[in-house]
């Protein structure tokens, strides 16, 4: 009877060993069949991290991992792929731009990826309102009668003008592209520099102070004007400060030292003082023309006057 049972406890042990050896074999193959990889993680901030993993979806290694994707973050491969043959998995921000280099195997050309961008950035439009100046023009009168004895003298100093310009200027990456000129509006109106050349005059025994002749002519500084604005201001309207209509070849403008209705022999010509100037002062005289082209072709000569009685 104890045989018996001794046979039984060894029957027993030899089942037990044979069974945990069978469960040992199990497990290696188990081992074996499952492949584990070796896969390196770089994170944003350049930080490599290398993991061991039998997984090979994305989402699910990092997951293993304990990492989490934020919303401005992207990876690659994408989270529903698999990892590719370099077993590499690549966290980057969005925001930063990667340029990659774009070959053109048929052309041979190299091109990047800023410079492919930069080619099909958006194109914007502005309206814009610029003052700019009008530059004045000059003038020359000769008035010397050919005399090699000369001088210039200006007669009106020059005043650039001004005028108001509407373009539509065209910007690409804030980098001007285009400008087109829409409308131009003058604002102020330049004034042209007028100089004159004249023969030098010199003095003589035969007159007398303040440029009076012997025979009581007065040598004045003669110039012109007509009934536009350039001349007589915005308030201009073509009637004399004596209340008489100007009129070519009659009216001209002296100071007080005529009283309206004197006449003045200038040049061959009788003139009635009819109109008065804040710019006419001591011995200047201006002469009324219809239009001011003739005003400047007369520009400035000293010519003697006289009264006529």
């Amino acid at each position: 009877m104890k045989k018996t049972y001794k046979n039984y406890i060894s029957i027993f042990k030899i089942i037990c060993v044979s069974l945990i050896l069978l469960a040992l074999s199990g497990i290696g193959v188990a081992v074996m069949a499952t492949q584990v990889d070796t896969v390196k993680i770089t994170l944003p901030s350049g930080y490599e991290l290398t993991v061991l993993t039998n997984k090979t979806n994305v989402s699910e290694i990092l997951q293993e991992n304990n990492i989490i994707l934020k919303e401005n973050e992207r990876v690659t491969p994408d989270l529903n792929e698999q990892i590719t043959a370099e077993k590499s998995i690549v966290i980057r921000d969005k925001s930063i731009q990667e340029i990659q280099v774009a070959k053109i195997s048929e052309s041979g050309i190299n091109t990047t990826l800023e410079e492919i961008l930069d080619s099909y950035a958006p194109i914007t439009e502005k309206i814009v309102v610029m003052q700019e100046e009008i530059p004045f023009e000059t003038i020359t009168k000769d008035a010397s009668n050919s005399s090699e004895n000369t001088r210039n003298k200006v007669i009106r100093q020059g005043q650039n003008g001004v005028k108001e310009v509407t373009y539509k200027i065209k910007y690409k990456n804030e980098q001007e592209i285009e400008k087109t000129v829409l409308s131009e509006k003058v604002i102020k109106e330049p004034i042209d520099k007028i100089v004159q050349v004249q023969k030098n005059v010199t003095s003589r025994s035969s007159t007398t102070s303040r440029g009076t002749t012997s025979n009581g002519v007065r040598i004045f500084k003669v110039t012109a004007y007509c009934p536009c604005a350039k001349c007589c201001g915005k308030f201009a309207s073509g009637y004399t400060s004596s209340g008489t209509k100007a009129t070519p070849g009659r009216t001209i403008a002296t100071s007080s030292q005529f009283a309206f209705g004197t006449k003045l022999l200038i040049n061959g010509t009788t003139y009635v003082v009819e109109d008065r100037g804040g710019a006419i002062q001591g011995d200047k005289i201006d002469i009324f023309f219809n239009t001011h082209a003739e005003a400047i072709a007369w520009g400035v000569k000293y010519l003697p006057v006289q009264v006529v009685e």
